[in-house]
């Protein structure tokens, strides 16, 4: 009985486990290179300068199967020098704590946390003890935490609250830059997708000189039910496992649609609050590219920010003179966040391994050659 940290998860994993009967990878890995824009480094939300992430994954016994993923914006004291932000509701079935201030002020002033539903104090205790121990937060007596979450509790034994915030502290403080990892880890270790093994994925686009250079990343906690579909091929349809299939085909099979997922969007852009909006509302067609439909009982939400070093906001200036985009210039931004997003959701599917948790509950992995198969044949009617 202990708790693993990320870098170990891949070795936990391979005893936690069923053998994979093929090799995992990213879904560009396979030759499937989405969008039209190029990633960056790392095809990461780290590619954004400055971003960092941190995540402690948590397997214990034979039924807890949870974590926290944090992302830090940028290096500096971020209640200090807060970052323009906007929060988009695709559908509230969730518990997103900061959301209202965030919508009332337009900025975030603390690290970003993903947990499990029932752990959300636990991510707003560990973030309010980091910021009031930074440097130069002595005399803070309000902090507006950031946690979201999707719920965990067919894998993960989440009435336990396994989460604590001396995790959520740690997953802060080893944050660091370059590749993320996906699949089974932090905030991702119990998650369902599809009816398959979801998670972490993450992904990013870089914009041309002539459209500015700018950077966007995203990283998403994937949670959900629908339709699955890749690059426009129906592939849950062609698989025979996805929502509505009961009434539609097999009345024996059942699976719900319910399910959450949470986005975060980053970009260096100098973009407002107002605009950010504009882009969080792109992420969830990037959800809708992969089949996901925002359900009833679904909490699907965007955060996004900007980073841009002229356009953090510093307290103890009279003034803000932010330098802003056009509303014209916004539309390349759009398409590299559905296309970063879109691929951040495929990520968590295509690095994620089977996992077996609370109750003896095996959750199967994608299965990435029969994917590869059906994308090969022809559309169904």
């Amino acid at each position: 009985m202990k708790r693993i940290c990320v870098s170990f998860v891949l070795l936990t994993l391979c005893v936690a486990a069923f053998a994979q009967p093929a090799q995992r990878g990213r879904i560009r890995d396979f030759g499937i290179a989405p969008g039209v824009f190029k990633p960056g480094t790392y095809n990461a939300i780290t590619d954004v300068p400055g971003v960092k992430v941190g995540q402690v994954t948590i397997i214990e016994g034979d039924d807890v199967r949870t974590g926290v993923t944090a992302i830090v914006p940028h290096e500096g004291n971020l209640f200090r020098r807060k970052c323009p932000a906007a929060v988009y509701v695709g559908n509230g079935f969730g518990k997103l704590a900061g959301v209202t201030q965030v919508r009332e002020l337009g900025t975030i002033e603390t690290p970003i946390v993903l947990t499990n539903t029932l752990s959300v104090a636990q991510g707003i205790e560990g973030i309010i003890t980091y910021t009031i121990n930074q440097k130069g937060n002595e005399n803070v007596r309000s902090v507006n935490a950031i946690v979201g979450e999707t719920n965990d509790g067919q894998l993960n034994d989440i009435r336990g609250r396994h989460v604590k915030a001396d995790d959520v502290v740690k997953a802060i403080l080893e944050a660091k830059g370059g590749p993320v990892e996906e699949g089974c880890v932090g905030a991702g270790t119990g998650t369902i997708c599809f009816n398959w093994k979801g998670g972490i994925g993450t992904s990013s686009r870089v914009l041309p000189a002539d459209l500015g250079g700018y950077t966007v990343g995203v990283l998403v906690q994937t949670n959900y039910g629908g339709i699955l579909e890749i690059e426009g091929v129906p592939v849950g349809r062609k698989l025979g496992q996805y929502s509505f299939k009961k009434s539609v085909e097999s009345p024996d099979y059942n699976m719900s649609p319910d399910g959450s997922c949470m986005m975060v969007v980053i970009t260096d852009a100098p973009v407002d609050a107002r605009n950010l909006e504009r882009m969080a509302k792109r992420a969830m067609m990037g959800l809708a590219k992969t089949g996901g439909i925002a359900s009833n009982g679904s909490g699907d939400y965007v955060i996004a920010l900007s980073v841009n070093p002229e356009n953090l906001i510093d307290e103890n200036t009279d003034r803000y003179y932010p330098t802003l985009l056009h509303n014209d210039d916004m539309s390349p931004l759009f398409e590299a966040t559905i296309e970063a997003t879109a691929e951040a959701l495929w990520n968590s599917l295509f690095m994620a391994t089977d996992m077996k948790g609370r109750n003896g509950l095996v959750i199967p992995a994608l299965p990435i050659p029969s994917v590869l198969e059906a994308m090969q044949q022809p559309m169904l009617p």
